[in-house]
């Protein structure tokens, strides 16, 4: 095969690694390495290679059929554009543009030139990609409910001062969007959305600093896809060392780990390193045998839609010097590469972490440091709907109805005793397919053990503890997919929206409410009254939680569960309680029976949810137990067991859960139970 004439634009930096890699290929004799084009003159250019600072004139004089774009993300739009027009191809650094708008300007020359355009994601040369899309296909992990990404990388003060673009959003008043995200681990994003193979429906943003910089050093984004799975990315270059980046696909009945820097798959107790083809052999065999492009323009569009998110959100929120290690030669965030394992086991954003320096999280006083500047109140998160061309992005503060049609999220803590036992989270930033409604997480034992569960890999719309039905009027306020008999779970767009209204009252222990029940046509449909509170035991805690249902639709009101609909035992809906971590040390019994089997469905008065750490045990009279145990830790009354419920004028219940410290025994728990009831 005749060699493929190759330049190299932007040879500092990261080209370093290009001109490498030309050498190599030339070696090989699949190159002939021509030139370079640069602002900077280049030293130590084989003999031959010419040097020209105008790109047109130098593909003009060495007939160059491949560019190799690696100049500033600001840049790339206008570089790609007249090296296309000149006639050659190209291999284009990631990011693709700085800009949704620049990217399409890309994509619209490739496509009126003929020629290629090949995206730098490295990562999607490994073998490893289809590789886990056949293990998807052949259901080795079931059906996939989320991919979590983390990366952890650590970066001294002197990287974001190595160019005038570095760390910058804007430069002149030009889109940069240089941050964590977007450009030194944006493989994080591309690699999943490569896995997931759909496309991208909303994102949440969430950016931070710990860096004096305009970008983001600490980010993590969800993207919701067009099957309803999510893609969580965390990642921070704040980090101690460098934790290799790596990808969680969960899947209902398995999961498969990528660390995608080593082409690394282990699934099942197995690991193994699969092969990756370099991206500009790859675009060489594409010019001279027509083989397929590994990474062509047009299938970075969903990166470029989370690219874009990123740029449109707030700016990103400081971090208080309280909550950092400052050091001589960089910022280290304290834990960080557990936070975004967290995030990736989880599916959860930051602010879902309980992190003191992410909204909506509890916020103890950060460590003591010389006049810590404290962050910034609002809110960073952005929802999109799309950004392709006539969308629109909205910040969640603005409470679009797009979104979940709540405010900027806000808590309320439960006191006992100047003791935080619970947070209330009035206002979630959520999804439409969770069903967004108030919940409680986290609750904690008396001795801090957190005893909730947010958005867990397995069940990504279960909240804590929250008031979650999977049918009432035809609306599901449960989340995720809705049961239909004889076809099974399916995306409906029926969710609908539980919306705080009001406080009726307020103290430190408690408060009582007024909600909103909305259809997913976004009609009133019920009003609610809430009334939570936590009460003093001897060593221990119980929350006080009841509700009162008023239908509104002038109407028999009707509240189904899956099991109404011919899913046997899937009785759920009505108080929920998500418990947290994994089901193998869970113990679950009543005054008379043990295990999920025995106690799922019974009408005991109380029932006991018991680890290692904690006992819960929940107390009511009136509806039968939907208990979950093996598959995950949850339980709550079941408002419509067997038979649909009809509401014609209000609903009413009451349960108590006890909420303590270690594994209690049967008669601890019936003595807790009795003592509640009275």
């Amino acid at each position: 095969m005749k060699p493929v004439r190759v330049i190299l634009a932007g040879a500092h930096g990261h080209g370093w690694w290009h001109l490498q890699n030309l050498r190599r290929l030339s070696e090989a004799g699949l190159v002939e390495f021509a030139g370079v084009c640069d602002v900077r003159p280049v030293e130590g250019l084989p003999d031959g290679v010419g040097f020209s600072g105008d790109l047109v004139e130098l593909i003009g004089r060495t007939g160059a059929e491949v560019t190799i774009l690696c100049t500033p993300i600001q840049t790339h739009a206008e570089l790609a554009a007249r090296a296309l027009r000149a006639g050659s191809h190209v291999l284009l650094e990631k990011p693709p543009a700085a800009t949704f708008a620049d990217y399409e300007r890309i994509v619209a020359v490739a496509e009126e030139t003929g020629l290629a355009c090949q995206v730098g994601f490295q990562s999607l040369g490994s073998e490893a990609i289809p590789a886990i899309r056949k293990m998807i296909a052949d259901g080795l992990i079931g059906r996939v409910v989320g991919i979590g990404a983390a990366g952890a990388w650590e970066r001294p003060y002197s990287y974001f001062s190595r160019v005038p673009w570095a760390g910058k959003r804007e430069v002149d008043g030009v889109a940069v969007v240089d941050g964590a995200l977007t450009n030194p681990l944006a493989h994080a994003t591309a690699t999943a959305l490569a896995i997931s193979g759909g496309d991208v429906e909303d994102v949440e943003v969430e950016l931070y600093r710990a860096n004096a910089i305009e970008a983001d050093d600490t980010s993590c984004v969800r993207l919701r896809m067009d099957d309803g799975t999510s893609i969580t990315v965390a990642v921070t270059l704040c980090a101690d060392r460098r934790h290799e980046p790596y990808l969680i696909v969960h899947g209902e009945s398995g999961r498969i780990r990528l660390t995608y820097t080593e082409d690394r798959v282990e699934f099942g107790g197995t690991s193994e390193v699969h092969p990756r083809t370099d991206l500009l052999e790859n675009l060489i065999a594409h010019i001279r045998e027509g083989a397929d492009l590994l990474v062509p323009l047009e299938r970075t569009a969903g990166f470029m839609r989370v690219l874009e998110s990123v740029r449109l959100a707030p700016e990103p929120l400081a971090i208080a010097d309280g909550f950092q290690e400052v050091e001589e030669e960089r910022r280290v965030l304290p834990g960080i590469a557990e936070v975004t394992a967290a995030s990736a086991e989880r599916l959860a954003l930051y602010s879902e972490l309980g992190l003191p320096w992410a909204p909506g999280a509890p916020a103890p006083a950060p460590a003591p440091a010389p006049a810590p500047a404290p962050a910034p109140a609002p809110a960073p998160a952005t929802i999109m709907r799309d950004t392709r061309p006539g969308t629109t992005t909205r910040d969640t503060r603005s409470g679009t109805p797009e979104t979940s049609g709540d405010d900027a999220a806000g808590t309320v803590g439960l006191d006992l005793s100047g003791t935080r036992v619970a947070e209330y989270v009035v206002r979630a930033r959520l999804p439409r397919t969770s069903s967004p409604r108030p919940y409680l997480h986290p609750v904690r034992t008396l001795g801090g053990t957190v005893v909730t569960e947010v958005a867990p890999a397995d069940h990504v719309h279960h909240l804590g503890v929250s008031v979650a039905v999977s049918d009432v009027g035809g609306n599901n306020f449960w989340g995720g997919r809705t049961y239909v008999r004889d076809r099974g779970p399916s995306w409906l767009g029926d969710h609908g929206t539980q919306r705080h209204l009001e406080f009726s009252w307020q103290d430190p222990s408690g408060f009582g409410e007024s909600l909103s029940w909305e259809g997913a046509d976004g009609s009133e449909i019920a009003r609610e009254a809430r009334s939570v509170r936590a009460v003093e035991l001897d060593g221990c805690w119980a929350l006080d939680f009841s509700f009162t249902l008023t239908n509104l639709t002038g109407e028999p009101l009707t509240v189904r569960s899956s099991a109404t609909k011919g899913r046997a035992g899937a009785g759920y809906g009505g108080f929920f309680w998500r418990a947290p971590g994994s089901a193998t040390d869970r113990r679950v019994f009543t005054e008379d029976a043990e295990g999920e089997d025995a106690v799922h469905g019974s009408t005991s008065p109380w029932l006991a949810m018991t680890s290692a750490d904690w006992t819960l045990v929940f107390v009511q009279r009136t509806d039968p137990w939907f208990v979950r145990v093996v598959e995950y830790p949850g339980a709550g009354p079941a408002l419509a067991w067997e038979t649909p419920l009809l509401i014609e004028g209000a609903l009413t219940r009451r349960i108590v859960t006890v909420v303590a410290d270690g594994r209690l025994n049967r008669a601890d728990a019936a003595a807790l139970a009795s003592e509640v009831s009275r």
